[in-house]
């Protein structure tokens, strides 16, 4: 019996979620997709309603949209971190519990082939013709639905790790930039000459102030 009660209707969030999120199908978001089920699996959480899930993503790129969208961990909530060292890597971590599970692939040979990896110079270089356009997206596309549909442990890497835990969102009060006059959290405030100001105004890169 489920006691728990949702406030929104409650439907398995799928991959055509993910795409609609993104704008467009892409190995990367295959990639993101299968990396937040995998670990929701391994640390048994269903769609997580509050923050009690936490993804440390170790790249900026498209899986991280398919992350938010299936573990339900966004930026604003404080519970989507991001270390961009270009890796698809993604760990997840319960704060129910203290568990923690870390996703990493085995490189994909086909999508580094010399074919696929010279189309996809030439396409994004702007200097492809549209048959060679035509050929990278259907690698593209077989390259997603392989990685939607291979056995989890042919393609991905599941790791129990221990890590300490992600520091909770905090609340901050807002106080006013000495020198732009905008309102900043006093946490994110420097100060310079006696004046307590935000850091694009203490680094000189404000983008509505540039001298």
């Amino acid at each position: 019996m489920h006691t728990h009660h949702h406030s929104r209707e409650s439907r398995p969030v799928t991959f055509e979620d993910c795409i609609r999120f993104h704008g467009h199908s892409c190995p990367g978001i295959a990639y993101g997709f299968r990396a937040a089920t995998a670990a929701m699996e391994a640390l048994g959480v269903s769609r997580p309603e509050d923050e009690e899930l936490v993804a440390i993503c170790e790249t900026d790129a498209c899986g991280v949209d398919a992350i938010q969208v299936i573990a339900g961990t966004t930026s604003g909530k404080g519970n989507l971190i991001i270390h961009d060292y270009g890796k698809h890597a993604f760990t997840f971590y319960n704060r129910k519990d203290g568990k923690a599970v870390r996703i990493t692939f085995h490189r994909d040979e086909a999508t580094e082939a010399g074919d696929f990896a010279s189309l996809r110079k030439k396409v994004f270089s702007g200097n492809a013709s549209e048959v060679e356009e035509a050929q990278l997206h259907e690698l593209m596309h077989k390259a997603t639905v392989d990685i939607l549909h291979a056995p989890a442990d042919k393609i991905l890497r599941i790791e129990k790790i221990t890590i300490d835990a992600p520091k909770k969102a905090r609340i901050f009060t807002s106080v006013t930039c000495e020198t732009c006059g905008e309102s900043v959290a006093d946490a994110k405030t420097r100060k310079v000459n006696g004046k307590c100001v935000c850091i694009p105004c203490a680094e000189g890169t404000h983008i509505a102030r540039k001298k």
